[in-house]
């Protein structure tokens, strides 16, 4: 046997060819395909798609600064926030709690399990949607959307949480529970100290997905900017459209910087 012969077998086990990736990465294309014979997508639909829309974006231009306009603009915006942090501070709150009895590491399976079921629940339905069926609950108004922004935020922080606790060093928990201390003790001495940090962190970016989201669920009537951004669309005025986008943008930067900072401070 030469030894080109060896390094090419050599080679060649090492890079094994692996058909079934491969056959699954054509199903995907092959499907994909069909996906978009079955919806109607087409490249003429998509070029007339690109000279509508900058006809639309050509009506946008220049932003409105029209007294009235802003002042509604600025109750909306205020309104926003006011339901992105009131539902994040409940929403984590209550996630704190609902994170540990989910870890699998400090509860037994008969408490862990309908706990995590609960999580699922509530990330299984868009904020939009749980906006809807409050609003027709409790009405119109901000009272909706922060409900549907608590659900929300209880299905998104206490998953994360819950992994995190599940994957943090379990030597500390024990040396706790070597003291005799309490479940709560060990809890508060064992447990927070290790994740709160990224806690926090989920916390932080929590805030910033409601800020967006608290948009969406006023197109449906949870009260906020949202509800003044449909009426913006209903009446045409798309140059005070364009005034809530530009604004909404400011307010999600500015959130993104916030945030950042508030990491920073506790890791």
């Amino acid at each position: 046997m030469t030894a080109a012969t060896s390094s090419a077998r050599g080679r060649s086990a090492a890079f094994p060819a692996n058909w079934s990736r491969r056959l699954g990465y054509v199903l995907v294309a092959l499907y994909a395909v069909y996906a978009a014979s079955t919806l109607d997508i087409t490249l003429d639909r998509f070029i007339r798609g690109l000279d509508q829309g900058a006809q639309f974006l050509a009506r946008m231009w220049p932003p409105s600064f029209d007294p009235v306009q802003l002042s509604l603009l600025r109750q909306g915006m205020i309104e926003s926030i006011q339901i992105a942090v009131l539902a994040t501070f409940v929403g984590v709150l209550l996630s704190l709690p609902l994170g540990l009895v989910a870890a699998r590491n400090l509860m037994p399976a008969s408490i862990s399990w309908p706990a995590r079921g609960l999580i699922a629940l509530c990330r299984s339905f868009h904020p939009v949607i749980v906006s809807i069926l409050f609003v027709k609950a409790v009405g119109f108004g901000a009272l909706a959307g922060i409900l549907a922004l608590i659900v929300a935020s209880m299905g998104f922080v206490s998953k994360l949480f819950a992994e995190a606790i599940e994957e943090m060093n379990l030597k500390q928990v024990e040396a706790v529970r070597a003291t005799g201390a309490s479940f709560f003790g060990v809890l508060v001495m064992g447990v927070l100290p290790q994740v709160m940090a990224r806690f926090v962190g989920f916390g932080a970016y929590q805030l910033d997905s409601n800020l967006r989201n608290s948009t969406m669920v006023g197109i449906v009537g949870g009260g906020g900017i949202g509800a003044t951004l449909f009426t913006a669309y209903q009446r045409f005025d798309y140059d005070f459209v364009l005034t809530i986008l530009l604004a909404i943008i400011a307010v999600i930067m500015v959130s993104e910087l916030a945030s950042a900072q508030l990491r920073k401070i506790f890791q």
